[in-house]
């Protein structure tokens, strides 16, 4: 019998292993998320927490229904349902969270291959499918900060029958985003406001600072790699500092358009997701920049209030190309470095 030191094993790639597991990944990035999630809470009440419990539960019975139960360990599913739930209106009638739920895990993970295998994000097929499917629903179910006794009671909406929603979820209360604002011609929230997340908008996409301080965790933590928020921020701020310095009346100023929409949950929570940035790094700034250039496009000259969401997934599209395009070029025989 062949010695324990002289036998050759024969595994699958990856052969050195960093330390970092898939439960450890998703548990830093639930810790990035923290902030802004007791933050949404206390600021639209109990329909926000409506709304992310109800989007985690779909997406954990969607992963028990389509995969074995010991997939649920890995919290890749949680996470799914906590971006997602953050990503969504707060008064979104609950029924439609959980669809979205549901086919986020189902159609967006599982029918492209499972963990690591989506061309595109999870959350973002989701939102999408929602997006298309009830663009009514999506656009009414903004509201202003809420105080007092409104802030513990369920607005109307969130328990609205399926297919049946009131028109208003508070009496007075229904407030546009800021990039709404801004695209209808007002000068739209006030800079502080909108950093801290005292503003109409989504559940978890209001405070950008809480979302930069929780982006700059995961870059601490190694979970994901800074070139592609930085290089998406970055083409942000230099194509909206020069639209504003052409037009200041018709494009907002750079740092309100930083602060503004969903740019910080995309850029740091969406964009960086391993499964669908490129793995070089030369790809991951040629992907920041065409979706930061895309999401100044979209917002700019469409009829879209807000472009992160079509942008990532564009640029989603890009990453098997990008890989391609960027991959080490093996050397030559006989050549030297």
């Amino acid at each position: 019998m062949m010695p324990a030191s002289r036998r050759l094993r024969l595994v699958a790639a990856p052969h050195l292993h960093g330390g970092r597991a898939v439960p450890r990944l998703m548990l830093h990035s639930v810790i990035a998320l923290l902030p802004v999630t007791v933050f949404a809470v206390v600021v639209f009440g109990l329909a926000a927490l409506a709304t992310i419990v109800v989007a985690i539960l779909a997406c954990l019975l969607a992963e028990r229904a389509f995969a074995p139960p010991s997939a649920l360990g890995d919290g890749s599913a949680m996470l799914t349902g906590l971006l997602l739930g953050l990503s969504l209106p707060p008064a979104l009638p609950l029924w439609m969270v959980a669809l979205g739920g549901f086919l986020a895990i189902g159609v967006g993970k599982h029918l492209f291959g499972g963990l690591g295998a989506p061309v595109f994000h999870p959350v973002l097929v989701g939102r999408v499918f929602l997006q298309a499917a009830f663009p009514a629903a999506m656009a009414q179910a903004w509201v202003a900060p809420l105080t007092g006794a409104r802030a513990t009671e369920l607005p109307a909406t969130s328990l609205a029958l399926p297919f049946m929603s009131p028109a208003a979820p508070y009496d007075g209360l229904s407030g546009a985003t800021p990039l709404t604002a801004v695209k209808a011609g007002d000068t739209g929230a006030p800079l502080a406001d909108l950093w801290l997340g005292t503003v109409a908008g989504s559940v978890g996409e209001t405070s950008a600072l809480l979302l930069l301080l929780g982006g700059i965790y995961l870059v601490a933590m190694r979970v994901i790699d800074w070139r592609i928020p930085v290089a998406l921020l970055a083409t942000v701020a230099v194509l909206g500092a020069a639209l504003h310095g052409l037009d200041a009346e018709r494009h907002p100023a750079m740092l309100t358009t930083l602060g503004s929409g969903g740019l910080m949950l995309g850029a740091w929570f969406l964009a960086s997701d391993p499964s669908v940035s490129p793995m070089t790094r030369r790809g991951a700034w040629i992907y920041g920049l065409a979706i930061g250039a895309l999401v100044v496009v979209i917002r700019q000259y469409s009829g879209q209030a807000e472009g992160v969401m079509y942008a990532l997934l564009l640029g989603s599209a890009l990453t098997p190309h990008i890989d391609r395009w960027t991959r080490p070029q093996p050397l030559p025989e006989g050549a030297e470095r």
